[in-house]
């Protein structure tokens, strides 16, 4: 028998699953003992499934596509972090070495954005046209785990000021398309304008989602579309309007209100009962490695803590399709000196990490 891991201490297996332990035999979970275990490492404290950042671009930074040993780096910093899953919500670069290195975490992929022809950020996505939507999504859905990635709204330059990106028509094609190759639609959303029709086109989740009001929450609602706020990079909008305010004023101001609201829009889709996840949009502008910081961010918004800890744990990965700390699954774990559930704030300090049954940290 391989080296024995016994956690001991509290293991929050579930939002109601408190163990008192639990054993790690050749890298997965079980809860019985293990017969024979003589080479046992022991580590004490509160344990969480390996948290999950939803919303982390592995192998961007703000100027596009980096190199294997930049993105390297930025896994590490999210593993440090204690993020164990990631979703990648569209990156151009090709990390798929990633899947070979049983010490950094584990990614599913969104393939590469998809935007509308000089409306969104330089050399992030395939920018292309409408009548070329189908097509696009149905090869990102190929090359994604599970998961593509729009760019519903972006700056208009014409209009001065956000507007949707794609003809309702042909985001709906586009959907149905994904939905037949097996793949989840996301997009990035930061107005109004573009929400309904994503929402009644058949999308799984919206990315930002500070565009959300009183019409349109109950139909997320109705329809479970789930959201990422990603409230980390909200508190940049005040920023960007500062920066772009003599070129759009109109787009300045409509950041800053949004920005504004950015709480209560979050606590009003939580309370219709929308689905909300953790993530954190490290790797464009952002540091990797903030989801302790998102937690306490959605926190402040009003969303009660357990509710936010299984929005980077149990609720996430079950969204995600990944398993927490039932028997058998891999061990991905987090362990913590102070309860978690007590004050968000402990996910910011892990003391072990462990990843597959090796700690790793």
């Amino acid at each position: 028998m391989s080296l024995v891991l016994h956690v001991r201490g509290r293991v929050l297996a579930g939002p109601q699953d408190v163990r008192d332990e639990l054993w790690v035999v050749d890298g997965r979970v079980t809860y019985d003992r293990p017969a024979g275990a003589r080479d046992v490492r022991t580590v004490t404290g509160w344990a969480l499934p390996g948290l999950v950042d939803a919303h982390c671009h592995v192998g961007l930074d703000a100027h596009g596509p980096v190199d294997a040993a930049t993105s390297e780096q930025q896994a590490l910093a999210d593993r440090d972090a204690g993020t164990l899953l990631i979703r990648d919500a569209g990156s151009a670069a090709d990390t798929r070495w990633i899947d070979d290195r049983p010490d950094l975490p584990k990614i599913i992929r969104a393939g590469r954005h998809i935007a509308r022809t000089k409306r969104y950020l330089r050399n992030y996505a395939h920018e292309i046209e409408p009548a070329d939507l189908v097509a696009y999504v149905a090869r990102e859905a190929r090359r994604g785990d599970g998961w593509v990635k729009l760019v519903g709204d972006w700056i208009d330059r014409d209009a001065g000021d956000l507007t949707a990106c794609w003809p309702r028509a042909e985001v709906e094609a586009a959907i149905a398309e994904a939905h037949r190759l097996g793949a989840r639609v996301t997009a990035h959303c930061f107005a109004e304008e573009s929400l309904r029709d994503l929402v009644e086109a058949g999308i799984d989740c919206v990315e930002h989602a500070t565009g959300l009001t009183e019409e349109t929450i109950p139909l997320f609602a109705e329809r479970g579309v789930a959201i990422v706020p990603t409230l980390v990079n909200i508190a940049t909008f005040p920023r960007l309007a500062a920066g772009g305010e003599a070129k759009f004023p109109r787009w300045a101001d409509h950041m800053r209100r949004l920005h504004e609201r950015r709480y209560d829009t979050v606590r009003a889709a939580y309370d219709a009962g929308i689905p909300v996840f953790v993530g954190t949009d490290a790797g464009g502008s952002l540091a990797h490695g903030l989801v302790a910081a998102e937690v306490a961010e959605l926190v402040t918004a009003g969303i009660p803590p357990l509710e936010a800890l299984s929005a980077t744990t149990w609720g996430a990965r079950a969204w995600l399709g990944r398993p927490g700390l039932e028997e058998g699954a891999p061990a991905d774990l987090v362990v913590y000196d102070e309860d978690p559930r007590a004050d968000v704030r402990a996910l910011a300090a892990p003391r072990r990490i462990v990843l597959d049954g090796r700690v790793v940290g």
